[in-house]
């Protein structure tokens, strides 16, 4: 990377931390229907399902966004994308609050979810300051942005009640529109930017860029962050309805716990990207799916009673998971899903150095796709069956699948053309064979 010869530590600092503050504010918003959705739930007294499916609509627009984003930051830099990006959101959550019907709480849905768009802008952007050996501490660090669904889940409920929900939604355009300008006014274009507008050096194209996608590998990642953030945003947006539903609490009650497992599912990114540089992605990896299953396993059993036939007559008791221990084991979830997303973009700038953009919005759309399945699927199962704790089976299921498929991937790599990297360092997954800098047309 020589065009970080120049670079200084402020300058890395100062691009890193507008990322991440333009990151959690960006995620503040796309989360922002946990909040307000439960009240527009019971005026326009929708079903389970309806439901799960306003509180996910604005995870596809962020999921499918981040493919032509992540391409539009590599060809003009994270310094312009972001600010467009953020005031074009800013305006459609100031649109979100003159909506007064379902489809039209759909369409404005649709627009805000452009604030997801901002996770790839962000990794194209920052990964760009610094080198190989640092980058998974400092994507980490700027991942640490999804602090932002903890910030809605714990502040938007006091707003809405102070001032209701079409005012809460405009003092989030007027908050992300601020942010937006300070974004332009601290930040410089990236080194690679203007190292390759000194050298006349063209953009290179979007087909170029989608290059990668080829490799099986991408495939393999985009699965692992289907769960680890997918599954993240779905329960940020959907713990506040369970906590209400399943236990009977106030909607401020279940928003400060639901910010509980926002919280280390957010702030702990960067201690994932630390160990992923210090003991490799692939054992953080099998950490957060091993851990996972633990968690899930104990949420999916629902609350049960019993009766059994003793000496002197029936006897009767219950099996339950109390509000504190429900709430322990969906922090250390989130803990380790923090841990896990860390990881999973931790390979992307090493195996596609040249490629950070495209690869990593198509990872982070099939991740945001997660976001928009899984409420959805959530709001189905519980219609279909009736029980709250479907949700966490489900999850569990995905864990499974996905932690199979990693450790067959893992073996199968032993015997490939890389024994030695499979031998010798077999939890690192880092390739000694990154794919090489495109050619512009």
């Amino acid at each position: 990377m020589d065009s970080l010869e120049k670079v200084t530590q402020g300058q890395q600092a100062r691009a890193l931390g507008m990322s991440t503050l333009a990151f959690t504010a960006c995620f503040a918003v796309w989360t922002i229907f946990s909040i307000i959705g439960v009240q527009i739930k019971q005026e326009l007294s929708l079903s389970e399902t309806e439901f799960g499916l306003l509180v996910a609509t604005p995870v596809l627009t962020g999921s499918i966004s981040r493919v032509f984003l992540g391409i539009l930051a590599e060809q003009y830099g994270g310094r312009v994308m972001f600010p467009i990006q953020m005031l074009t959101t800013a305006l459609a959550t100031l649109l979100l609050s003159q909506a007064t019907t379902y489809p039209l709480f759909l369409l404005a849905a649709l627009g805000v979810g452009l604030a997801g768009g901002s996770f790839i802008i962000g990794i194209a952007y920052v990964s760009r300051w610094y080198d190989a050996k640092n980058q998974g501490t400092a994507l980490g660090i700027f991942g640490a942005g999804n602090v932002g669904a903890a910030v809605t889940n714990f502040g938007a409920p006091f707003l809405v009640v102070a001032f209701g929900w079409q005012q809460t939604a405009q003092i989030y355009a007027a908050a992300l529109t601020l942010i937006a300008i300070l974004f332009w006014v601290f930040t410089k274009d990236d080194p690679a930017l203007v190292a390759r507008r000194k050298s006349g050096e063209k953009p290179v194209s979007a087909l170029m860029q989608l290059e990668p996608l080829r490799d099986p590998r991408v495939w393999r990642f985009a699965t692992y962050y289907f769960f680890v953030f997918g599954a993240f945003v779905a329960l940020a947006s959907w713990l506040p309805r369970y906590y209400v539903g399943a236990y009977g609490l106030e909607l401020q009650t279940a928003g400060m716990l639901a910010a509980a497992y926002s919280l280390p599912g957010s702030v702990f990114r960067a201690l994932g990207g630390w160990l992923s540089d210090r003991f490799g992605a692939r054992a953080v990896m099998y950490f957060t799916f091993i851990v996972s299953l633990v968690c899930l396993f104990i949420l999916s059993y629902p609350a049960t009673h019993y009766v059994v036939d003793g000496i002197n007559g029936p006897i009767s008791f219950s099996l339950a998971t109390s509000v504190p221990v429900f709430a322990g084991l969906t922090i250390a979830l989130g803990f380790v899903m923090s841990l896990g997303k860390a990881a999973v973009y931790k390979h992307i700038p090493v195996y596609y150095p040249h490629h950070v953009g495209g690869v990593g919005g198509l990872v982070g759309m099939i991740g945001g796709l997660g976001g928009f399945v899984l409420p959805i699927s959530f709001g189905i199962v519980n219609d279909l069956t009736g029980i709250w704790t479907s949700c966490f089976m489900l999850m569990f299921v995905l864990v499974a699948v996905s932690l199979i498929w990693m450790h067959v991937a893992i073996r199968r790599q032993e015997h490939s053309k890389y024994p030695t990297l499979a031998t010798e360092n077999f939890l690192s997954d880092l390739p000694d064979n990154p794919l090489p800098a495109p050619v512009a047309n």
